[in-house]
């Protein structure tokens, strides 16, 4: 299987395409300069510089792009919808990596995490980008995406136990009533989506145990 990580060395990319190397895949790195992931090969360049004809061939894109400032953080939604774009039409899956703010707080799905948390002020372009990058994803018919929130609390030295919950569009607690997930642990859920494909053109959300 030949998998490309967008943002490959950033600590969610590189965590990512290390795991799916050890699970003996085919991994190409995007990114701007040295790739200094594990992944096998690399495409440098730009991510707004990528062509179809660059992604040609690929089985999976993973789009592990991060941004915090007020002035880059417009970069996940223009990522998430420039990947669909030039994927559309194709077998090839998007496998996005999210944000829990998103997460809907009741059954109807009527309040998300941010409607009823008070985030700091700074934090909210942050959860509008993820929330912006999902619901372009969602207008998408023919393309093969799935969006993956993390737990609230994302850390990203946190241990990697091996174990994960998988759990869908609502907010979930473990049975500590935690919300939280290291990096690693989020790695290898995504990898098992990339392996069984099993939630194509759904939101899932994955916490620690």
């Amino acid at each position: 299987m030949r998998i490309a990580v967008a943002a490959a060395n950033g600590k969610a990319g590189r965590l990512i395409a290390q795991e799916a190397v050890n699970r003996g895949m085919d991994v190409t790195a995007i990114v701007r300069g040295e790739n200094k992931s594990a992944a096998q090969n690399a495409i440098i360049k730009d991510l707004f510089d990528i062509t179809k004809e660059d992604l040609a061939g690929f089985d999976v894109v993973v789009d592990a792009v991060g941004a915090w400032t007020p002035d880059t953080v417009h970069a996940v939604p223009d990522a998430a919808k420039m990947l669909a774009d030039l994927l559309k039409g194709s077998d090839a899956r998007l496998i996005v990596v999210g944000g829990a703010g998103s997460l809907y707080m009741d059954p109807e799905h009527t309040k998300t995490v941010a409607d009823v948390v008070e985030f700091p002020e700074a934090a909210m372009p942050v959860l509008k980008a993820h929330k912006e990058a999902l619901d372009a994803l969602r207008a998408y018919d023919d393309v093969n995406w799935t969006y993956v929130s993390p737990a609230a609390e994302f850390t990203a030295d946190g241990e990697r136990t091996g174990k994960y919950i998988l759990a869908g569009e609502e907010f979930t607690t473990n049975s500590k009533g935690e919300s939280i997930i290291s990096y690693a642990d989020y790695a290898i859920a995504i990898v098992d989506e990339i392996k069984n494909a099993a939630h194509v053109k759904e939101r899932i959300s994955v916490l620690g145990e």
